[in-house]
């Protein structure tokens, strides 16, 4: 039985830079920092930071982080580095989707659900 996202993890070629820049855009400070892996808790989920772990890519698995305000989240994270890919998009029933480029190479798409019920979260 599949109980739900768990990990998200980016391939990075340069861990350094990219532990500073992903601690500024979640506001968490990693929970694991090893030079062969950066593991953080967001919302009770993990993003992991991989050195090496492959080529990062647009064209792979998406992996959508909720917000409440996808305007601004979009708005603080461009000044942070990242590009839109795909605008925010309505995709039906008040949900918007963006898929932002961080400056690695990954995609960091980004969900605001209002149907979305965190109490069902385990």
């Amino acid at each position: 039985m599949i109980n739900g996202l768990r990990s998200a993890i980016y391939p990075v070629a340069d861990l350094a830079k990219a532990k500073q820049w992903y601690t500024e855009v979640f506001g968490v400070t990693p929970y694991f920092d090893q030079p062969f892996y950066v593991g953080y808790n967001v919302g009770g989920f993990e993003l992991g930071l991989l050195p090496d772990g492959g080529t990062p890519g647009k064209a792979g698995a998406m992996v959508y982080w909720g917000v409440r305000d996808i305007g601004a989240e979009v708005a603080r994270i461009v000044t942070l580095g990242a590009a839109i890919h795909h605008p925010i998009t309505d995709v039906g029933e008040g949900i918007r989707t963006v898929e932002l480029a961080d400056p690695f190479g990954n995609l960091l798409c980004l969900i605001d659900n209002p149907h979305f019920d965190l109490t069902a979260v385990r």
